[in-house]
């Protein structure tokens, strides 16, 4: 099954900013669109916005001016749904309501033809609730967009109980052709993106919720640390709390309140009291002319210790072994010992968040994980009050001397960026096991839509197989709510990877 002809009619119903971005790419590949909307005179205000946009994709030479000439030539608004008749796809991006959209489906397949493509752009609904409301669901299938459509890559095309492969095939190619990076997904609350990104955001917020760290530290950390784009705070300022809020509640409520995608009751205040983000002047940062965007906590500089003695490997963060090096820090190995961590010259150890707290121990001070120790400009520590003060200090300046900026945060196990990837893992290897996507699909996913630094399974086999296993059954044992116990898929990823090197 082939992508549409480009000589085929689109149209797209709803002209909020979602509807328009998705008929300026299906305008720009060269289809015909057709524009309806509800409210009179919408569809109108809404090609002459998609218009102006086009004149500025032509002054930044993205488009030239014969081409802008044709795509307006091809846009045509329309009164009423009649009028798309002769359409071979429709896409639907109204408002998020499943009666507001069952209607208007019924609606449309009293006018298209038999053979004609609907699709809806929902982002939190059942695409098989949709569907079933109409006669011919197996024609039915979602077309997730990102926003801006026009600029984001990431289609998740995604296939509900009832939609034909044929269907989702001319879907997927479709959108492949209008020069999109298409993902196929089964019918999941969330699809791929909003399933597997809640850890993202769910863990910062718990770790400011156990006052271990403020928003900035946690955003500095995460970005700098564990390289992602932005972090959880003042992206979810940028997208708007409520709406980031009601992507995680709907994906809860869908799974019947699963705990491991329980929301934030500090994220639930902060939408009660109208700090929505970016949009309302005020969310979890100020954004008025005179709001002071306040920095991460950085630790003063401390004395780099003289030397340290390496355990064994370090595993994730081995790499950290040859910056020791570089930095003149006097280093030797116990190839004798086979544990994971360094001891400082007071007799205390560092060691790489593993799940468990530094209270347990005697003296032992946590490192957090770093997408690569060599170009983070950040680590995050955490020590619990029992710690020694020099132990602390040694494991401050000995990052500070390998050029790191160092923020201490509190005792919470698996820290900041070590428990969100191995959750962002867990759920990754929890929808392939049930059959929601590739594992290919699912790291272009994460990667195009929200902009991870490495999708889940590359950051998997970066990490070692039972790497995300071991640290989530730490953190399982010290919150046995359910939140934290990793998935049976996980649990065979790891034990399979042991059995084979058992035997090898």
């Amino acid at each position: 099954m082939t992508a549409l002809d480009l000589s085929s009619p689109v149209a797209v119903v709803g002209t909020g900013t979602m509807g328009q971005g998705i008929a300026q790419v299906a305008l720009v590949a060269g289809h015909p669109v057709r524009l309806y909307d509800v409210a009179p005179g919408r569809a109108q205000e809404a090609a002459a916005a998609i218009g102006a946009r086009l004149d500025r994709l032509v002054e930044k030479d993205r488009l030239t001016p014969a081409e802008r000439d044709g795509a307006r030539a091809r846009l045509l608004p329309v009164e009423n749904l009649a009028e798309l008749a002769d359409c071979s796809l429709v896409v639907e991006a109204v408002l998020e309501r499943l009666d507001a959209k069952q209607q208007l489906f019924r609606d449309l397949e009293d006018v298209v033809g038999d053979d004609c493509l609907l699709a809806t752009n929902t982002s939190s609904l059942s695409v098989t609730a949709v569907g079933g409301a109409l006669r011919h669901p197996g024609r039915f299938v979602g077309l997730h967009f990102f926003n801006p459509a026009p600029l984001m890559p990431l289609v998740e095309v995604v296939s509900g109980f009832a939609t034909d492969v044929t269907s989702a095939t001319r879907a997927y190619e479709t959108a492949r052709a209008w020069g999109k990076t298409p993902v196929a997904c089964a019918d999941t609350p969330g699809f791929i993106v909003n399933r597997i990104a809640r850890p993202f955001y769910a863990e910062a917020f718990a770790v400011y919720e156990a006052q271990a760290a403020d928003p900035a530290t946690i955003d500095a950390v995460l970005r700098e640390s564990g390289g992602f784009r932005m972090g959880a705070f003042e992206l979810t300022d940028l997208i708007g709390q409520d709406v980031n809020e009601s992507v995680t509640r709907s994906v809860w409520e869908s799974f019947f309140q699963d705990v491991r995608f329980t929301p934030s009751l500090a994220q639930r205040r902060l939408v009660e009291s109208g700090r929505l983000g970016r949009k309302a002047g005020q969310g979890w940062y100020g954004y008025g002319d005179a709001a002071e965007r306040p920095e991460p906590h950085t630790a003063e500089p401390a004395q780099a210790p003289a030397y340290v003695v390496a355990e064994g490997d370090l595993g994730p963060a081995s790499e950290l072994l040859a910056l020791i090096r570089e930095a003149g820090i006097g280093f030797r190995e116990d190839e004798e010992d086979h544990g994971t961590r360094l001891v400082l010259p007071g007799g205390g150890q560092l060691a790489l968040a593993d799940g468990q707290t530094s209270v347990e121990f005697r003296d032992v001070v946590y490192f957090d994980l770093a997408l690569d120790y060599r170009r983070a400009t950040r680590i995050a520590l955490s020590a619990s009050q029992d710690t020694s003060h020099r132990t602390l200090a040694e494991a401050v300046g000995l990052f500070q001397a390998l050029g790191k900026d160092v923020s201490v945060i509190g005792d919470v196990p698996g820290m900041i960026v070590a428990r969100t990837v191995a959750r962002i893992v867990d759920l990754a290897h929890d929808a392939v096991a049930k059959g929601v996507a590739t594992e290919e699909d699912i790291d272009t996913a994460m990667r195009l839509g929200v902009n991870y630094p490495l999708g889940p399974f590359e950051w998997s086999r970066r990490l070692g197989r039972g790497w995300a296993y071991d640290l989530l059954d730490d953190l399982h044992m010290r919150d046995p709510s359910g939140r934290y116990a990793p998935s049976l898929a996980l649990y065979r990823h790891a034990y399979a990877s042991e059995k084979r090197e058992g035997t090898s």
